[in-house]
């Protein structure tokens, strides 16, 4: 039988997992919007990672669902685009502001994901001098698979895929065959530098292979769906790729060469790329994540 949903705990683990700054944000002024995507296949921005869906006959299913707070906004925009039950909801990896939601919305619907997500938000973690509880029950993911799955929903069949460690070791694609669509979680940051969980199992170089990866599976016209940012396609993606391999090189040259990391901040990342900082990784936190990737494997 499903427990009722201990809302205080579900906002508490969010809250530690993401500090201060969410635990005091006004979530009455986030707006949930729709975007379409192609044909029935929609992309929802709030706050946090962007959500994935997928309407028609069958129903609805979502790629991530953002924070615990924002779940009627969500439910809200989802009732918009479709009458229809919510019947799964696909994790692409274990971070909060993908899976804040999960507790609510696993009350009514099925949880997917790669094993590494179960045990990760079945367990407390210790981040400093704070314990993140573990997430409640209702927001374990019920199925889970080590190297894919399938969904065969509203017409099309609806891959979700686990690539090795790159932005965390609990990470997946999903692919939406007859649309043409992939959501990529936050293996792509659409033209910002990446987030890579160094503590969580991430390595820059299986992020590096992972997207060479995607970009050998989906085609010329393939719509992408970022974890963060905007709606992208495969020169998007093939960008992003480009970047990452041309900061790392650049980085790991200045290592051979034994400068150290605040040598390295100095000297800083070639003109091409400072376009790609933002307030959350700005140009000397990639630089710090890429030199502590590899000084353990150097």
């Amino acid at each position: 039988m499903k427990r009722i949903f201990n809302f205080a705990v579900a906002a508490a683990a969010t809250f530690l997992a993401y500090g201060a700054a969410e635990a005091q944000r006004n979530w009455d002024e986030v707006v949930v919007e729709a975007h379409p995507v192609v044909g029935n296949i929609y992309m929802l921005t709030g706050s946090g990672g962007n959500i994935g869906v997928s309407v028609g006959d069958d129903g609805i299913l979502i790629v991530d669902d953002q924070y615990a707070p924002l779940a009627d906004k969500i439910k809200s925009a989802l009732q918009g685009l479709h009458a229809g039950p919510l019947k799964f909801v696909l994790n692409t990896h274990f971070h909060g502001d993908h899976v804040g939601g999960n507790p609510i919305f696993g009350l009514e619907a099925t949880i997917i994901a790669h094993t590494n997500v179960r045990k990760r938000v079945s367990m407390p973690v210790q981040r400093g001098d704070q314990t993140i509880p573990a997430m409640v029950e209702d927001g374990w993911p019920v199925i889970t698979f080590d190297e894919e799955v399938s969904v065969h929903f509203n017409g099309e069949e609806i891959k979700l895929v686990h690539i090795p460690e790159g932005h965390t070791d609990t990470d997946s694609y999903v692919y939406f065959t007859g649309s043409d669509v992939v959501h990529m979680g936050d293996t792509f940051f659409n033209g910002r530098f990446p987030y890579v969980d160094l503590g969580s199992g991430g390595t820059v170089g299986g992020l590096i292979e992972n997207i060479a990866h995607v970009l050998s599976v989906i085609g010329p016209d393939t719509h992408v769906i970022p974890g963060h940012g905007d709606l992208g396609d495969r020169a998007a993606l093939q960008s992003y790729h480009d970047m990452l391999v041309a900061t790392t090189d650049a980085v790991r040259a200045m290592m051979a060469e034994g400068k150290t990391l605040d040598e390295i901040k100095a000297a800083g990342l070639p003109d091409e790329w400072t376009g790609y900082a933002s307030d959350f990784v700005p140009e000397a936190r990639w630089i710090e994540t890429i030199y502590n990737s590899y000084s353990t494997m150097e």
